[in-house]
Order: structure tokens, then sequence, then C-alpha cells
């Protein structure tokens, strides 16, 4: 486990928590999230893609009231920490 890729998975949950309090935009986010090489490497290609498809979907989100998307911005936030779960024991199984 590399000490840089979980000081970046906890950057990203901390993001997400801002994001939930109104503290960071979805943008904002987003690209926090783009920013850690670290831990995307740390997890390899499936989990960078779906984060990917996470932050899309989120930013998308952002552009439309909750009513006229497609998909709840609130369910993206809980797959986005279900994301970051499952990152974390990745990282580090004894968590």
């Amino acid at each position: 486990m590399s000490s840089t890729a979980l000081a970046q998975w906890q950057t990203l949950q901390t993001g997400l928590t801002q994001l939930r309090e109104g503290a960071l935009g979805a943008h904002g986010l987003s690209e926090l999230a783009r920013t850690q090489e670290a831990l995307l490497e740390a997890l390899g290609p499936r989990y960078r893609e779906v984060l990917l498809q996470l932050l899309d979907r989120l930013e998308s989100s952002a552009l439309f009231s909750e009513e006229s998307c497609s998909f709840s911005q609130q369910g993206l936030l809980d797959n986005l920490q279900i994301w970051l779960d499952k990152a974390r024991g990745q990282l580090d199984p004894a968590a």
C-alpha cells in the first residue's frame, strides 16, 4: 500500500464530505478526483474507469435541477461513497 495513494484517498473522501455539506461543488470534486494519480494508479484501470463514469454523471447532474435529471445527485454521491469504501479496501485490506 502506498502512503501517497492512501493520502489521496483521504483527500477524495474529504472532498466528498465537503460536497455533501455544500462547501465544494460537483465540478470541484471532479477536478480534485481527476488529479489523484497515485490513488488511481494504485487501484488500476477498472477503478479509474468507474470513477470517471461517476464523475461524468455527477458533472452532468450539476447542470440540471434534481427533477429534470435522469439520475439523482444523491444517488451518485452514495455511489461515490461506495467506490471510496471499496477503494479503501483495495488499498488497505486490514482497514
